[in-house]
């Protein structure tokens, strides 16, 4: 049967995505939120900073509101990914409404430090009370420090909630990820090309989606991915050969699809993932990769689950923690450190070896 190039591009199409922060890698690390290095030239308690002339202590409506204009300027100028913009002032509104509710408790919240202090530790016992996870709590608290930073000037130190340390992050199995390449194989290949790229470079599902033709030099005996990452950061990656010689099959699918219609090479411009009506979108990704998964038996297969499974065939290859770190695009080595913990797979593989009688 012959299949034609329109036919081999499933429909992945959609708007950015909206869900917050994807940080899964947790590239935040220490045990506090502390950018206390005010322009007042101290540090403690008992630097008490006005927040500017004419503000008195009851204001906190008109206080929020000026420090949540200054806030989003701040925002709309900065290399935070879209995702953590997006997130960071859901919650900065979120903290809003939480204290403009109890404006009476927290009247001196934008008068000075003090005043900061108390009513963000009261937003952090409030959310740890509402059963929100670690992680959330300490996101919303790096958005309300920013929050704090470029509004009213003051710098906070405030407490993280602590994070329990996990074992590896979930990598399927060896098992999964062949039936994962297969089924993708199957899809067509783009899906095979774009599910190769992600198991055979560790791209996040918005670097996979930035990726332009020109990004992935591809030669005979080799191939990298030039990433672009969160903030801005560029990294190049090499490709295996089985991404490689996917990459390879859909570039000779996608011009001649593009070259057959016009219209949507124009709205594809250099992008590598074509869709059906133009480029294909973060949560276009996501669809084909969900899409995969079900496929291969793992519903609800998420793009960072077959990154986390490329950091650990490295570090089952040998790689140490500055390879991975380098070729992953952490900021933090203490990101990497994770996939140097032992899964429960392998914990139970362990086990029935040491305990074989």
């Amino acid at each position: 049967m012959t299949v034609s190039a329109d036919s081999k591009i499933n429909n992945g199409g959609g708007g950015e995505t909206g869900n917050p922060v994807d940080d899964h890698d947790g590239e935040r690390d220490g045990s506090r939120v502390d950018n206390r290095v005010a322009d007042q030239g101290g540090s403690g308690a008992g630097n008490v900073v006005a927040l500017r002339p004419g503000v008195e202590a009851g204001s906190v409506a008109a206080a929020a509101e000026m420090a949540l204009a200054a806030f989003g300027t701040h925002l709309d100028r900065c290399a935070l990914a879209a995702n953590t913009v997006t997130a960071y002032r859901r919650q900065a509104l979120a903290y809003r409404e939480w204290l403009l509710a109890r404006a009476a408790e927290h009247a001196d919240a934008f008068v000075d430090l003090v005043g900061a202090e108390a009513a963000v530790t009261a937003w952090r016992r409030h959310l740890l009370g509402a059963g929100a996870s670690p992680a959330t709590v300490n996101q919303t608290l790096a958005a309300v420090t920013l929050l704090y930073e470029h509004g009213p000037a003051l710098r906070l130190a405030v407490k993280r909630a602590r994070v329990p340390k996990p074992g590896a992050p979930e990598a399927l199995s060896r098992a999964q990820e062949n039936a994962v390449r297969r089924a993708a194989d199957r899809r067509g290949p783009r899906d095979a090309a774009l599910i190769a790229l992600l198991l055979g470079a560790g791209a996040r599902a918005e670097e996979c989606q930035r990726l332009h033709v020109g990004d992935i030099p591809i030669t005979a005996r080799s191939g990298t991915a030039r990433l672009h990452g969160k903030g801005d950061e560029v990294r190049t990656v090499p490709l295996p050969v089985p991404a490689r010689e996917r990459l390879t099959a859909w570039l000779q699918v996608r011009a001649e699809l593009l070259s057959a219609r016009p219209a949507l090479a124009e709205a594809v411009g250099e992008g590598l993932w074509a869709g059906q009506r133009g480029r294909l979108s973060v949560d276009g990704v996501t669809d084909v990769v969900r899409a995969t998964g079900k496929d291969a038996g793992l519903p609800g297969l998420r793009p960072h689950r077959l990154r986390h499974t490329y950091a650990t065939r490295l570090r089952e290859g040998g790689a140490d923690h500055a390879q991975i770190q380098a070729l992953l695009g952490h900021t933090s080595i203490e990101t990497t450190a994770r996939y140097f913990r032992a899964s429960a797979i392998e914990v139970a593989e362990l086990v029935d070896r040491a305990l074989d009688y």
